[in-house]
């Protein structure tokens, strides 16, 4: 009897607000076949794939790729790089973002403030390779004009693209640029639902503009910040594979080469699917480990988190 009745209520709860499991069904249909059954294949990081038996019928090996990655020279530049360029990216493409919607929310002109929310959101729409081609225009050692200022100055002309050393400081702030504008509305969109007579109870009371962001705005979007922060912790090592590997090449591998790029040259170069698989799963794992570690401290200290 209960079970009919459970059953009622959700047909009941269904039919009811059908539009919006019809709006939901093409999310849960991508993540399903692009994320879910995909996973079948993280079995490869255990086996021997032969291709003719298959992944279901290769034989297992338990943990040896692991074991081959741990033990390989390029294990811990391949660490290192993948993340200190995630560390990099933490700490200066998240607050930048919260900076600028700060910014825009004290702006009082409106078609000043559409204008310059629209210059900072256009990067966002640039593709990675017309990004990559910008960097390699405006860095160019003869041509760029990053490279032209320098000589005005005085200076000599460098070769950012194919030194070491610049290599994460360009991808970063690139990265920064292209997308802080866009990563500010969720910020912005926090600021607009904090109650203005919160403001207008401060103005009462002498509280300057700087006061007012520091004891009321920040606060008001404090549980946005720790969750997209967590979100942000959780993909450390997702350094983004497409534009490293355009930005890449012989001379930076030093400092460029990351676990993704890694697994590209391992898997579809080289044809070791086990071995990329295996890798690729390590990388996926501590990725878990990091959000739910962040997602723990979080909770503890100030109530905020994902779960």
């Amino acid at each position: 009897m209960t079970s009919n009745l459970i059953r009622h209520r959700v047909r009941k709860a269904v039919l009811k607000n059908w539009r919006l499991y019809v709006m939901l069904a093409p999310v849960i249909i991508y993540f399903i076949v692009f994320h879910y059954l995909p996973m079948y294949g993280v079995q490869l990081g255990f086996k021997d794939f032969i291709a003719t038996k298959g992944i279901s019928g290769s034989p297992w090996v338990g943990f040896k790729h692991f074991e081959r990655f741990f033990d390989s020279y390029y294990f811990w530049r391949l660490l290192k790089n993948t993340l200190s360029i995630g560390l990099y990216e933490l700490a200066v493409g998240f607050p930048i973002p919260i900076i600028l919607a700060l910014m825009i929310n004290e702006v009082r002109h409106t078609s000043y403030k559409r204008f310059i929310q629209t210059v900072t959101y256009m990067p966002h729409f640039l593709s990675t390779v017309v990004l990559v081609g910008m960097i390699s225009i405006f860095l160019a050692p003869e041509t760029g004009i990053v490279n032209l200022v320098i000589k005005l100055f005085g200076g000599e002309p460098i070769s950012f693209l194919t030194e070491p050393e610049w290599f994460k400081t360009i991808f970063v702030m690139s990265g920064v640029w292209q997308q802080m504008g866009w990563s500010s509305i969720i910020y912005l969109a926090a600021l607009s639902g904090i109650d203005p007579q919160l403001h207008e109870a401060a103005r009462v009371d002498g509280a300057s503009r700087l006061q007012r962001i520091w004891h009321i705005n920040i606060p008001g979007i404090m549980p946005t910040i720790i969750i997209l922060l967590i979100l942000k912790a959780g993909s450390i090592l997702g350094v983004g594979f497409e534009k490293v590997f355009l930005m890449q090449n012989s001379l930076n591998m030093e400092s460029s080469d990351v676990i993704s790029t890694f697994v590209y040259r391992s898997g579809m170069l080289d044809a070791q699917y086990s071995f990329a698989t295996a890798v690729d799963l390590f990388n996926s794992v501590i990725n878990f480990i990091l959000l739910v570690t962040v997602n723990f401290i979080a909770r503890r200290a100030g109530g905020s988190s994902l779960w």
